[in-house]
């Protein structure tokens, strides 16, 4: 309970912050329509493999093609390095906030930049990942399944810290997941149940909001109002969406509250210290 209570107020501080500089949204922002526009990319190539059926399965093996496997790990690289990197962004933007500063979109953008080799390798390394487990989880059965979602649960946790290191640490990718697995050790409390707070909070809010715009549409819908229907939907649409991107901020600045208590025994302005001081000690 007591480690509960601690993440559930570095939760709401992360929150408070994000109400601040409401502009580290953008960062998830620009990271979705980045994502749009590389499944965008990626898809001609994908349709054109199936199409002429070299997406499908080579002989009696019931293996993918070379080709195709090829194609799919080139995708969930560029896919995962976009993604970090406007993660990288969002976190030293965020480090800089909790340093006291005023961050812009533009300070974010320059630090990510910066650490663009790291992110690559590490886009590598979670790209790797990503397909061995996928591999797995696909040749196993049920009990093989629940040990490679296990596992893939355990490497999430372990990189929770990966994006805040990259940003505020020079080293390479390795070095990063062997810094944030280590300071898992650390912070294993925090990691777990905060981002577990976030994502309830986030579900609890989002099922709401689909609640309250159904019961809103279906009264449109009384009305017999195209229009009004139409403004319903578009209004759930943007809610979500703003919902979701608030969220996925706050995951942000919240692993780097946590990253910077671990090295520096402060989270950083607007969080109180006396709440998570005794949740864990940093040592060198």
């Amino acid at each position: 309970m007591g480690k509960f209570t601690r993440s559930w107020a570095l939760m709401k501080a992360s929150a408070n912050i994000l109400r601040q500089d409401k502009e580290l949204m953008l960062f998830p922002l620009l990271a979705g329509v980045a994502s749009l526009i590389v499944i965008a990319s990626f898809a001609w190539p994908i349709f054109s493999l199936a199409s002429h059926g070299q997406a499908g399965f080579e002989g009696q093996r019931q293996s993918p093609s070379t080709l195709f496997l090829l194609v799919s790990f080139a995708f969930y690289v560029v896919q995962y390095g976009v993604v970090i990197f406007f993660n990288v962004a969002l976190a030293a933007a965020a480090l800089i906030r909790l340093g006291g500063g005023n961050p812009t979109l533009g300070d974010g953008m320059r630090a990510a930049t910066s650490k663009l080799p790291n992110i690559i390798g590490y886009a590598l390394i979670a790209a790797t990942v990503g397909m061995i487990l996928r591999a797995l989880q696909e040749r196993f059965g049920l009990i093989g399944r629940i040990v490679v979602g296990m596992l893939g649960f355990g490497w999430t946790v372990a990189t929770f810290l990966v994006v805040p290191v990259l940003a505020a640490q020079d080293i390479g990718p390795v070095d990063a997941v062997k810094r944030s697995a280590s300071l898992l050790k650390r912070t294993w409390g925090e990691n777990l149940i905060g981002n577990a707070g976030i994502g309830l909070a986030g579900g609890i809010l989002t099922f709401c909001l689909i609640f309250v715009s159904a019961i809103l549409f279906f009264l449109a819908a009384s009305t017999q109002s195209f229009a009004l229907m139409i403004a319903v939907g578009v209004a759930a649409v943007i809610g979500l969406v703003a919902l979701s991107l608030f969220q996925t901020a706050m995951h942000g600045v919240y692993s780097a509250a946590l990253y910077r208590y671990t090295e520096e025994g402060d989270p950083g302005r607007g969080f109180d210290v006396a709440l998570i001081e005794s949740a864990f000690r940093p040592k060198n």
